[in-house]
């Protein structure tokens, strides 16, 4: 039919373009957050593409669902202000039946956005925390390039190395200088050193060397030694908490009975809860006066999505606080907001008032009807 037709393709250019413009900032705003995370050692900068791909992936739900929302919303404002709306009405079309086409194009969205916050989500944050990791449990032997002068992450070492294996883990000819919190600075030169765990600590194994030692009192010690142990690394990296259950597959967290990973599901539902809410928010909140632009609509457009993404949130800490059960979470926010949508929907749908509603009820009441004599 050609209603159904020209509201989906119009609904198609304004979603392909709002994806772009959408896709566009966020990825600028990933790109300079993963840039600092590599500046300040966090990210491995040879890997800084592969972290900014993952994050974006994990981010992708939330993009498709706003540029789905601002597509409703600018189509059916644009219709208003051109008066094509006028026109569907008077051929007999109802602002309900543009639910029909607009759930109709909706519906592969709505699909794409399910399966990325059950399956993509968790896979993309499990990728982007085992980059992390891994970069955070090398040594600084490992990080040093072959040489070359290198800084240690607490930055009060300086490390140069002649050459070192192909698995980055052993090296000869080694120089270290350190500066100790007391004011003591030491320089130490090994034949050799390896990376080696004990415990939970990362510790460089020299051997065949010799280290010269300051005091405060500027006071000089020379001694050699066969093999001489220092820590280089902080604690392995433990991944837990709010990291841990973002990494958790969704089938995991539907076994588990801990309530924050209770929360992390039911931010996984509600995001493609919110998706769907968010078609029927459009559809009966949006209205356009010729005489007006965009502004308003669009203003209304990003402080609802603020506003529902805020309360998703909320909703998940206290799950996770046991201040509230998941399902009664489920239905005071998601219920209501879908139950609200459908009235106002309603409402408009049969132009329906609150005055007019008053106004018919006093008519009707028994004292209404009486003969003033």
């Amino acid at each position: 039919m050609l209603f159904h037709s020209s509201i989906r393709k119009e609904l198609a250019r304004s979603f392909g373009a709002t994806l772009v413009v959408l896709f566009t900032i966020v990825l600028t705003m990933l790109l300079i957050r993963t840039l600092g995370l590599a500046s300040q050692g966090s990210v491995n900068p040879e890997e800084i593409m592969l972290v900014l791909g993952y994050t974006v992936l994990g981010r992708m739900p939330t993009i498709l669902t706003l540029a789905l929302f601002i597509a409703i919303v600018f189509t059916l404002s644009r219709m208003y202000r051109d008066s094509e709306m006028i026109i569907w009405f008077a051929s007999g079309r109802s602002l309900g039946g543009f639910l029909g086409p607009v759930m109709r194009f909706a519906w592969p969205i709505l699909a794409v956005i399910t399966l990325m916050v059950f399956l993509v989500w968790p896979w993309a944050n499990q990728q982007s925390d085992e980059l992390r990791s891994r970069f955070e449990r090398r040594g600084d032997l490992e990080r040093i390039t072959p040489g070359q002068f290198q800084e240690s992450s607490s930055g009060r070492r300086v490390f140069f190395i002649d050459k070192n294996t192909t698995d980055g883990t052993e090296g000869r000819n080694i120089f270290v200088s350190s500066t100790e919190p007391d004011g003591r600075e030491s320089i130490i030169s090994a034949r050799s050193g390896r990376i080696e765990w004990i415990g939970d600590q990362q510790y460089l194994l020299l051997s065949n060397g010799q280290r010269l030692e300051t005091d405060v009192d500027q006071r000089l010690q020379i001694s050699e030694f066969e093999e001489y142990g220092t820590q280089v690394g902080n604690r392995a990296l433990a991944t837990g908490g709010v990291g841990r259950l973002k990494s958790s597959s969704t089938w995991d967290l539907l076994q588990s009975r801990d309530p924050a990973s209770g929360g992390e599901l039911g931010w996984r539902l509600g995001m493609a809860l919110t998706a769907v809410n968010f078609v029927l928010i459009a559809l009966a909140t949006t209205a356009g006066n010729p005489r007006a632009g965009r502004g308003g609509n669009l203003f209304f457009t990003l402080f609802a999505f603020i506003v529902y993404y805020n309360l998703l949130n909320m909703g998940q800490s206290w799950v996770s606080r046991e201040l509230i059960g998941l399902m009664p979470m489920m239905l005071a926010l998601h219920g209501s907001v879908f139950v609200a949508a459908a009235l106002w929907l309603l409402k408009r749908h049969w132009n329906l008032s609150i005055r007019g509603l008053l106004t018919s009820w006093r008519q009707r009441s028994p004292g209404a009807s009486r003969a003033v004599p």
